[in-house]
Parts: structure tokens; C-alpha cells; sequence
């Protein structure tokens, strides 16, 4: 550390102010223009000579986009985006965000973990363990903690087996396979019940259900299920949204808030409730069957259903199964005696009926249409069959395999393009290594496992459940992943984290998995690493290489675990054969780009023997699109695209001409299954609820009609709100939400409607304290028409602040309020949650830049 301080030194800066550069009053590097030269907070300009560099840009927004950083003497004193092309809409630049763009404020933050620290008052055993979270922290050396790390993990496998050890990270996970096993985890956090659905029905789960941006431009029709690419996809999304929409496409938004999105592309606003999509979509099924007319009113595509899908109708139905439990009798309620009509849907998604109808009449087969989704819809509980009648309505209307129409996930990397990828990196080139231990927690259910000391376990072969199994977990091991910030029930989680032995964290930051640990390991970010790829969508791939040195004693997550596996009785070479500089050049070599005729694919960068003797690696010699050296410095490669092209991709475009000869790979039928035995099989095993064979509503443990008390005599009970978590310029998830710039920038409030808070007394800049069944938050009200009454908006991903005297987290963090409440296939139901909502009495909230920063040592 002492050589990058005395290079800021150098530059005519304090050390003071450079460790300091992550605030906004005390940041001492001008960013304005696009000069090389560095201006301090004094005045003064000092000419050096630096050099453009591809810097990481490596969080989990969904954009990656090109990020480069001006390095003088070892440091970045600048930063810049994509300038490597003009920028056009067939052939966009790829830009960062603000987010990427405050990056050199989240490397040089304040608050970067210096050193391996232990908290003052751990002792083998755990010590106090209630003082997790809360006690002070004490500087060790690296040799001390990897000792007490090793030892503690020794002690574990020695006295409870390796079941005992329960570990989330990569590299972390690679070292304890070697020693034995360990107890890891699977998911839905992101994609809900995308998750598994797919696998069974015969559809996707992301961009490939979609088509690519340039024939999106021909639908004359974009419906869009909540989203809001401009915040949660970075990069181009929204970008192509507008080129859609200058085409002439009419967009219509469902959504419990217009968003910047939908007010960007002047959508057509359908309000409707959280959880509720089922209802609403069951409504509009209704009501293309009943004013179909194939004519005088042709709403639904019937060659389309008949040759490609099974289960709509009677006649359709598997071969063995009940003729009765057909979707299409479902809807009309023949057997049940319940119609699910737009009057009924209107009664749980809070739609009016004619907006329902009117929506169902825009879906019809004469349209160019567009049915795309985010993954947010998902995010609920009980909606394991959601996809399942997205795609129904999709097959219904016909808006699936040809240019113009489509129906599918429009999310992350994928959102408005879809297709395979164009440009592709290469493996690292290490060998697998398999966990000889088969416990796996499903992260609805996690806390409450470790916690309770037993779970459901799911076999890793069709997540099928098989029997209660009891675990005894002493050991909890973050090296990856937002984990105790971003799993089901963090109130749980607190819980299982002050009850277990051992927590041990790598972090960055005294983030919240580093806060309730006992030793943390400080670790580097990829600006102090090697080098290697992102993918940001499938047009572009960029490049990075290291910028700078690794600061204070921050070292990689490789080099800790090898240390941990020497004292283990673990080789270095059986962990990691080649160094991560060969890893990374592995990657590069086998890097690939789609040929001209858009199928085949070729190496992608030129690499000579001076390029191998230059970087000290093994390879051979081989001939590729752009040079090693032409790509270090643009950082970028991108295919340009123009219509035409044959680099297009429209979704199941071959099954939907002949479904015989291209049949869905994982579909049971080969066809879209609207009945799915399969999937219906795999969700009823799982042993959390049950769900039918054709997409059906349920009511939601924790949704709209949990709001009441009496649901027959609509009066209202303890917990009348519902809450979503939108996505958040201010963070990727939970990483950013430090950085000051950002936090002076994006204030992080909750959204409440105008009428509820004009029932509430409550005006903007208000504290107020949200209330569930699992926790409490203070926010302060943001009051807006955007929001639909009856519905909170807390955005995702502020890191938990717990006041330990009253119990109410002072962070806003969405996860405190949300449960353990595991459904289905095991979803995380971030946008089913149940609140109360009153004006806070005790002190009002400081605003969150003016709350001390987490500086440690």
C-alpha cells in the first residue's frame, strides 16, 4: 500500500483525500472533460502521461457495459466509456451507466477492507455470539486468520463431518470438495419460477424466447409484464425499446408502478396488483375464448394451438389423462362452475374488467405482438404455473415463431435482444471437482434449516423431494454472493448466523455478510486481478485486464483458499493447476465469433508467439478476427448489426413451422405443454404446495387476499399493504449502495401512493416505519401518482443497519421484511410481502450520505 500512497503523493494528493476520493464533498479528482490531464480539489493541473485501459465492469446489472480507466503511475485518476465506434442504432456503443461510471469511487473508497481482521470478542467456539453484527473489530495478520480459518474447518469436519460445513462461493467451494464436501445451495432469487418451469413445459427462461431487437422493430404491439429495463437492465435495453417504439409500436405496461420505462416509451398504463398476474392473465384467456370468432372475429390462432401445443382443449389432451382437466374448461368454468372472466380476475388484480377485455382484444392474432416479461412477475409466491400461461397466451394468440411476434422473458442480458450469443469466451481450463456431499438448502428454506437443524431436501436430479433431512451446521462461510443480505428472511438469517459456531466472510466491504461474521478476509476487486470477459448481450464481448495493484492486504479469493488448502493437507496444484493469469489466457484463446453465414464460429483473437512469450504463458500460435493487442487496447469487440443481416434470431421460428421435425428438447410431448405432467410432477414433489397440470390461480401465501381479514366481507387485517422491490439506480443489487456519489444521488426512499398517504398523514420526507410478520424498516416517503394504492415500493438491496435496542433496521432493507415462506418450487417471493405502514414518532431518519460510512481500521 505504501507505493500506491506515495504515487498519490506524487500527484500533488493527500493520502487523506485519495482514500477519501469515494465521498463527493472530499473527492479530489476532477472527472470533468475527456482530457488526460489530473486536476486536484486545489486548482492545480499536473500533466502526465497515463494510459486508457480496460477496467471491470463486473456486476450483476445485466449490462457490462465498457468501462476504461486512465492509469498514471499505477493509479486511475479518470475514467470514460465506449468510444471505440460511433454510436448508431443498428450499431450502439456500449455505455456505462452512472453506476459504472462512479466505479473508481467503490475501488478507492474509504471504506475498503484493509487487512484480515476478527471480532474483538470471538474466541474458538464462537465466544459471545450474540455480539455478531454489533461488536468491534481487531487486525490480525493474514497468517493468523488463515490459521484460525483452517483450524476451525478442521474442527468441524473432525467433531460433525463435513455436513457440518455450510460454504457459498466458488473458489471457496472448489477447496472444500477437495477437503471432503460441504453443504451448498440452489435458488430462484433472480428468475422465481422461471426457475424450473421451463424445464418441463417446453419453453425458456430468458432471451431465447424472444427475438432479436432489430425484429422487434417490426410489432406493431409491445406488451410488457413488469419491467423496467432502464433500471434493471443497464446498458442498451431501454435504448432499443425506443427504436421499437420510433417504428411506430403502440406499448402497453401491467404493473403495479409506472416506472421509468413505461413513461420513456409512453406506455399505455394497466394497473395491477403484486401476485396477481395468474388472475389477470386467466381473465384475458376468458375472453378470447368467448368472443372468438374464427370469422368474423379471429382472436385466436387455432392451427397454431392444434399442431404445437397439448392440453388446451379436450381434444387435446395426453393420452391417459382426464379429457376434463383441460385448460380451456378451466377457464370457462365447466366443471368447477366458476368462470374466470375479467369480472373475476378484476376482484384479485384490482384491473377493471374492460381494461381486461381490452387487453385480451390488443393480444389478437391479426397484431404483430410482442408478450414479453421480466423475471419480477415471478418473484412471487404460489406462481409456479406463470410462465406456463404466459406461453399459454402466447400459443393462444399465435405471437410465438415468426418476425414481429413473440412471447417470453425480456430480462438482464437478454431484455429486447434475443438469440445466442455472437461472441463467446473461452474455458479457464481447470478441471471440475465434484462435492462428495449431497445436501443442498433451497434458499427459501436456508435460515430456517440451519436454524431448526433439519430442512427438505431436494435431490439434485429434478429438485424432487425425498425425505426430512437433519443437519447441524457449525460453520458458515461466505466467499461469494450477497448471501445473509439477499436470501429468504434475513431476520432469520441473523438469527442462524448468531446460533452457529463459525462465520467467516471475504468481502470488499463490511458488507452484511462481513458484519455478522467473526473473521473477515479482505479481498481484491477485478480491477486488481488478471483479467477476463463480460458479456453484457449477445453483440459484444468485452475484454479487461488488470489496472492496478492490489490495495492494503486485499488478495484474491484463489490465493486464500490456496493458503486455507496448505494447512488442510491440500496441494496448490491439485487446487489450482495454472495460475489465474493462465486461467485468464485460456479464455482468450478459446474465445470465439460467429462466422458471416450467422452459424458457424471461429476464433476470435489473433495470438503470435510474442504474444505467448509477452504474457509468460503456454499456447500455440492461432488466427483469429482482431489481434491480442488490438483488443487489450479497445477493450471491445462487437458485431455490427443492419437488417438483414444473418445474424437475426426469432424464438422456436423452426419448431413453430414444423413441430415434428424440431421438437421442444424438454417437453415430454416434444410440444408446449399448456398440460404439463411433468412439471406438475416436479412442483408437487417438492413437498412446500401443490399446483395442477394446467396454469390455474392460487391464492398466495402472502399476497392480496392475505391483506384481509375476512376476505368474503373485504375487511382489511394487521398487514393491508402489499410491497414490491424495484431494481435501483443506485445499486447493482446490494454492490454500490456504499458509494457516496450514489448515495447523494439516488436518496433510496419508499414509494407510497398519493392516497394512501393522504390516509395516512403522511407528506414527502416523512420517516416512516413498514411493518411484517418478519421485520421492520424506516424509510423516509417519497409520495407518488405513479404507484397503484395498496402498494409500497421499497427499492431492492440497502444494506441492513439494525438498531439492537428497538429491533427495527434503520437501512431500509427490502429482505428484513420478507419471510422464510417457502411454495412451489422453492420460490423466492420478493414481491409477495404483507406490511403495515404509519408515520414513525422516534427521530426521523439522517438521509443516507450523511450517515457515517463503515470504516474499519
Amino acid at each position: 500500500m505504501k507505493r500506491i500512497v506515495d504515487r498519490i503523493n506524487d500527484l500533488q494528493l493527500s493520502r487523506r483525500n485519495f482514500i477519501k476520493a469515494g465521498t463527493a464533498a472530499a473527492a479530489s479528482l476532477s472527472l470533468v472533460g475527456c482530457g488526460s490531464t489530473l486536476t486536484t480539489s486545489a486548482g492545480q493541473t499536473a500533466a502526465q502521461e497515463g494510459e486508457w485501459m480496460t477496467a471491470a465492469c463486473w456486476h450483476n446489472c445485466g449490462g457490462r457495459c465498457l468501462n476504461k480507466g486512465y492509469v498514471v503511475d499505477g493509479v486511475v485518476i479518470r475514467q470514460k466509456s465506449d468510444d471505440t465506434h460511433p454510436d448508431s442504432p443498428n450499431f450502439p456503443q456500449q455505455r456505462a451507466c452512472l453506476r459504472g461510471r462512479s466505479q473508481r469511487q467503490q475501488v478507492y473508497g474509504a471504506d475498503r477492507l484493509k487487512y484480515p481482521m476478527k471480532r474483538k470478542h470471538w474466541e474458538p467456539g464462537g465466544g459471545d455470539k450474540s455480539l455478531r453484527g454489533r461488536d468491534e473489530w481487531v487486525r490480525i495478520s493474514w497468517d493468523e486468520a488463515l490459521d484460525l480459518v483452517a483450524a476451525e474447518l478442521k474442527k468441524a469436519k473432525d467433531n460433525h463431518t463435513n455436513r457440518s460445513i455450510f460454504a457459498c462461493g466458488t473458489e471457496i467451494g472448489r477447496m472444500l470438495n477437495l477437503y471432503g464436501g460441504h453443504i451448498t445451495r440452489w435458488g430462484t432469487t433472480s428468475v422465481g419460477s422461471w426457475t424450473l418451469t421451463p424445464e418441463k413445459i417446453g419453453y425458456g427462461s430468458g432471451g431465447e424466447t424472444i427475438n432479436d431487437r432489430i425484429s422487434l422493430r417490426e410489432c406493431e404491439t409491445v406488451v410488457m409484464l413488469s419491467m423496467n429495463p432502464a433500471w434493471s437492465s443497464a446498458g442498451n435495453p431501454a435504448y432499443h425499446f425506443l427504436q421499437i417504439k420510433k417504428a411506430g409500436a403502440k406499448f402497453i405496461a401491467i404493473d403495479p408502478y409506472y416506472n421509468d420505462s413505461y413513461a420513456l416509451l409512453e406506455a399505455d398504463w394497466i394497473p395491477s396488483r403484486p401476485s396477481s398476474d395468474t388472475s389477470l392473465l386467466l381473465g384475458v384467456a376468458h375472453t378470447l375464448i368467448t368472443e372468438d370468432d374464427p370469422v368474423t372475429n379471429p382472436l385466436i390462432d387455432w392451427d397454431f394451438l392444434k399442431r404445437c401445443t397439448i392440453g388446451f382443449d379436450a381434444d387435446s389432451m395426453p393420452e391417459g389423462e382426464d379429457p376434463k382437466g383441460n385448460f380451456k374448461d378451466y377457464v370457462l368454468g365447466t366443471y368447477d362452475g366458476i368462470p374466470k372472466d375479467a369480472e373475476w380476475a378484476s376482484q384479485i388484480c384490482g384491473v377493471e374488467p374492460n381494461r381486461i377485455r381490452y387487453l385480451a382484444r390488443e393480444l389478437t392474432k391479426a397484431k404483430k405482438v410482442a408478450l414479453i416479461a421480466g423475471w419480477a412477475s415471478a418473484r412471487n409466491q404460489n406462481v409456479d404455473n406463470l410462465p406456463q400461461l404466459i406461453m399459454t397466451i402466447g400459443a393462444m394468440t399465435g405471437h410465438i415463431g415468426k418476425p414481429g411476434h413473440c412471447t417470453g422473458v425480456s430480462c438482464h442480458s437478454g431484455a429486447a435482444n434475443g438469440g445466442e450469443a455472437l461472441i463467446k469466451a473461452g474455458s479457464d481450463g481447470l478441471p471440475s471437482v465434484a462435492n462428495p456431499v449431497d445436501d443442498i438448502f433451497n434458499d427459501s428454506s436456508l435460515w430456517r434449516g440451519i436454524v431448526e437443524n433439519k430442512y427438505n431436501f431436494m435431490g439434485t436430479k429434478d429438485r424432487q423431494a425425498g425425505e426430512i433431512r437433519q443437519v447441524d451446521i457449525r460453520v458458515i462461510y461466505h466467499a461469494g454472493r450477497a448471501l445473509l443480505q439477499t436470501t429468504d428472511g434475513m431476520t432469520l438469517g441473523i438469527e442462524a448466523h448468531r446460533k452457529v459456531d463459525f462465520v467467516v466472510a471475504h468481502g470488499q466491504f463490511l458488507t452484511t455478510n462481513a458484519k455478522y461474521a467473526d473473521i473477515v478476509l479482505p479481498v481484491t476487486t477485478e480491477w486488481e486481478r488478471a483479467g477476463g470477459f463480460l458479456t453484457g448481450n449477445r453483440e459484444m464481448m468485452i475484454m479487461y485486464t488488470n489496472l492496478i495493484e492490489p490495495l492494503y492486504e486485499a488478495k484474491s479469493d484463489q490465493w486464500i483458499v490456496t493458503e486455507l488448502g496448505k494447512r488442510l493437507g491440500i496441494a496448490a496444484e491439485k487446487l489450482y493447476p495454472t495460475d489465474e493469469k493462465q486461467q485468464f489466457f485460456n479464455k482468450i484463446m478459446g474465445s470465439t465469433v460467429v462466422g458471416e453465414d450467422g452459424k458457424t464460429f471461429e476464433k476470435l483473437i489473433t495470438i503470435t508467439e510474442s504474444d505467448l512469450a509477452e504474457w509468460g504463458v503456454t499456447g500455440k500460435p492461432q488466427k483469429g478476427r482482431i489481434s491480442l493487442k488490438e483488443l487489450q487496447k479497445k477493450g471491445l469487440y462487437q458485431v455490427e448489426r443492419h437488417p438483414g443481416d444473418n445474424y437475426g434470431y426469432i424464438a422456436y421460428e423452426n419448431f413453430a413451422k414444423d413441430p415434428v421435425k424440431f421438437p421442444m428438447k424438454n417437453s415430454e410431448s416434444g410440444k408446449m405443454e399448456i398440460y404439463s405432467r411433468g412439471l406438475a410432477k416436479i412442483i408437487n414433489s417438492m413437498g412446500f404446495s401443490k399446483i395442477k397440470p394446467i396454469p390455474t390461480h392460487i391464492t398466495a401465501a402472502e399476497g392480496y387476499e392475505a391483506t384481509f381479514s375476512d376476505w368474503n366481507k373485504k375487511i382489511k387485517g394487521d398487514y393491508p399493504y402489499q410491497v414490491i422491490n424495484p431494481h435501483y439506480l443506485r445499486r447493482s443489487h446490494t454492490v454500490f449502495n456504499n458509494v457516496q456519489w450514489l448515495r447523494e444521488t439516488w436518496p433510496n426512499p419508499v414509494f407510497i401512493s398519493t392516497r394512501d398517504a393522504q390516509e395516512k398523514g403522511i407528506v414527502d420526507g416523512d420517516t416512516v416505519l413498514l411493518t411484517s410478520k418478519h421485520g421492520k424498516t424506516l424509510r423516509k416517503a417519497l409520495v407518488t401518482g405513479r404507484f397503484m394504492p395498496g402498494v409500497i415500493g421499497l427499492p431492492h438491496g440497502s444494506w441492513v443497519d439494525i438498531d439492537e435496542k428497538t429491533g427495527i433496521d434503520t437501512g431500509g432493507a427490502d429482505n428484513i421484511l420478507c419471510g422464510s415462506v417457502p411454495t412451489g418450487q422453492g420460490v423466492s417471493s420478493w414481491n409477495t410481502c404483507i406490511v403495515s405502514l404509519e408515520k414513525y414518532t422516534g427521530t426521523p431518519l439522517i438521509p443516507d450520505v450523511e450517515r457515517p460510512q463503515r470504516i474499519v481500521l
